[in-house]
């Protein structure tokens, strides 16, 4: 709408002009001929107009130095009666009235936040985002970057997750109904948390455990991993008859460091 309006005021103007130039023509004027200045002439004409940076920072030529000399003189010493410069002023004016500003809008009327306040406000922003990126990594984590965790947030998270969902199978105490022990050493799947992590994950569709990856995210995953092995050792009553092998996880991992000091040994082996 402002650019319509502003073309037909436009539009109207241009058709005033020509209706006026119509019913009195402007009578036509012969162009009065350009003076050719000689080069000296010029150069002189040219050095009395000032530049942009001189007239910004009231810069005046050196050829009008005289013309500034105040007449008294200190020991043959001439003062110029040269002022302060316009921009100065307006700057120095300008963090006066900023000062002031400054003043009334943070120390006397309250309207913005005090250092402190500002510390308080970017910590509890800090925490958000924290919060907001801790939630979206504990989302990527897997069966191989899961770590244990204990603490009652966790185990709390995970106990519901177990209430609503496994304990149809495994029962309410992890005894075990359908589903194997959960309580006792020995694992069909392998035990610790890397393992629990995977089974509940990818289930074992043969024994009639459902994937659970569509339908819990991967931080539900580990806290309900984190849970069970929480349940570990606690020997509830009716416990289900223990099922597959015992699970050491200090046995696991000496396994482990055996495996790889035998594949380095081969290495170095094969190299000689």
């Amino acid at each position: 709408m402002l650019v319509l309006l502003f073309v037909s005021v436009t539009l109207l103007n241009a058709f005033k002009v020509l209706y006026n130039e119509r019913q009195n023509p402007t009578p036509y004027a012969v162009p009065e001929k350009e003076v050719v200045l000689d080069y000296d002439v010029w150069l002189k004409t040219k050095k009395k107009q000032r530049s942009l940076w001189e007239k910004v920072l009231s810069l005046k030529p050196i050829e009008q130095e005289k013309d500034l000399e105040i007449e008294h003189a200190y020991d043959g010493i001439k003062e110029l009666n040269n002022p302060v410069p316009t921009w100065f002023n307006v700057l120095f004016f300008g963090t006066m009235f900023f000062a002031v500003g400054y003043l009334f809008y943070y120390h006397i009327g309250g309207y913005g936040d005090l250092q402190d306040k500002e510390y308080e406000r970017e910590m509890a922003m800090a925490q958000e985002e924290k919060a907001a990126y801790l939630e979206k990594s504990a989302n990527t984590i897997d069966e191989n970057s899961v770590l244990a965790d204990n603490t009652p947030v966790t185990l709390e998270q995970g106990k519901g997750i177990f209430t609503g969902n496994c304990v149809v199978c495994h029962g309410d105490k992890g005894q075990g109904l359908i589903g194997p022990n959960l309580t006792d050493d020995f694992w069909l799947h392998g035990g610790g948390i890397n393992n629990i992590f995977k089974t509940i994950k990818y289930g074992v569709p043969e024994k009639g455990m459902i994937s659970w990856e569509k339908n819990l995210t991967p931080k539900q995953i580990s806290a309900v991993a984190n849970y069970i092995l929480s349940l570990h050792g606690t020997n509830p009553a009716g416990a289900k008859a223990a099922q597959g092998e015992k699970y050491d996880e200090k046995d696991v991992k000496d396994s482990e460091m055996k495996s790889v000091k035998d594949s380095l040994n081969q290495a170095n082996a094969a190299a000689k």
